[in-house]
């Protein structure tokens, strides 16, 4: 007869410790080893393709932003409509001026500062404050180099404010727009050409001008070598941000077409820099004619004249 403690029920462990598994056999689990982790969609890093993607302004993050489709345009004849072209904050108009300031070599302006939030208010004050600089500059340099002339009568010039103005906006918008014209006619014939905004245009243009600021205040010197020297450099800085901006977009096109793009677009901001230091710093004499001082025997018959 069965002892009682053989009636007793046990606890038993998992039902697989149960079996005892033969040596020669291989464990089986639940899991799949066939399945592996999704890759990672996309080129590599290090691919040429993402590198021109990156160079030329477009990511997965600009076409998310894009087709999301949360952001609603407002009708051009609201407020709201033009406010977006202002919604800049302090820190995104300074870094954008380091950026034209010390451009990166190899790297496109409009990828690194402009495509998220391209903007109007850095490029109008830009222009504007570049316009009283030339002009106020301009008045100083003049006085300076004839301080101490007897014979010159300093006449502060206000036309060379209007002369400036009609000159530095002409540039910042009729050169853009003509620019973004192009590329539009280019991108219907060429589908690698990429076409840049207007808006985005005009805020390179603009943002490239700040350099002639600073340079403007340093033009009052009265040393000609120290002036040139002084546009060389900005206008190597300056030039460098627009042609590391347009070239990747018409590179695709035909040579010719390209460099005498790129031709163009140094050419005509060559024109504005050397324009503005010869007609308001390097103005000739003539344009400043000496003050006549009467003799003595003409005073006398003016006295009389008016005696009688």
């Amino acid at each position: 007869m069965a002892a009682a403690d053989d009636l007793k029920f046990e606890e038993f462990g998992d039902g697989a410790n149960l079996l005892p598994a033969p040596q020669d056999a291989t464990a089986v689990t639940m899991e799949e080893p066939s399945l592996k982790p999704p890759a990672p969609r996309g080129l590599p890093r290090g691919s040429g393709r993402e590198e021109d993607e990156e160079l030329l302004g477009h990511s997965d993050s600009d076409k998310t932003e894009l087709l999301a489709g949360q952001k609603k345009s407002s009708p051009f004849w609201t407020f709201e409509y033009y406010q977006t072209f202002f919604d800049v904050d302090t820190y995104q108009v300074f870094d954008r001026i380091k950026g034209s300031v010390l451009p990166i070599p190899g790297r496109n302006f409009v990828r690194l500062y402009i495509r998220s939030n391209p903007d109007l208010y850095g490029p109008f004050w830009i222009c504007a404050t570049l316009v009283f600089s030339i002009a106020i500059s301009g008045n100083l340099s003049n006085f300076l180099i004839h301080l101490g002339d007897k014979t010159f009568h300093y006449v502060p010039e206000f036309r060379k404010v209007s002369i400036a103005a009609t000159a530095i906006y002409a540039y910042a918008w009729l050169v853009p727009l003509s620019l973004w014209g192009f590329l539009l006619w280019r991108n219907s014939r060429v589908m690698s050409i990429v076409s840049y905004s207007f808006l985005e245009i005009v805020c390179v243009y603009g943002y490239s001008l700040f350099i002639y600021i600073p340079t403007a205040v340093l033009w009052i010197i009265p040393q000609k070598a120290v002036r040139w020297v002084l546009v060389m450099v900005a206008l190597g800085l300056s030039g460098s941000v627009l042609v590391m901006t347009f070239w990747p977009a018409v590179r695709d096109d035909s040579r010719r077409i390209a460099v005498a793009t790129i031709v163009t677009i140094i050419f005509l901001h060559t024109l504005l820099s050397v324009g503005c230091l010869a007609y308001f710093f390097d103005a000739p004499e003539l344009d400043y004619p000496p003050v006549i001082t009467p003799t003595p025997t003409q005073k006398q018959t003016a006295a009389s004249v008016k005696a009688g």
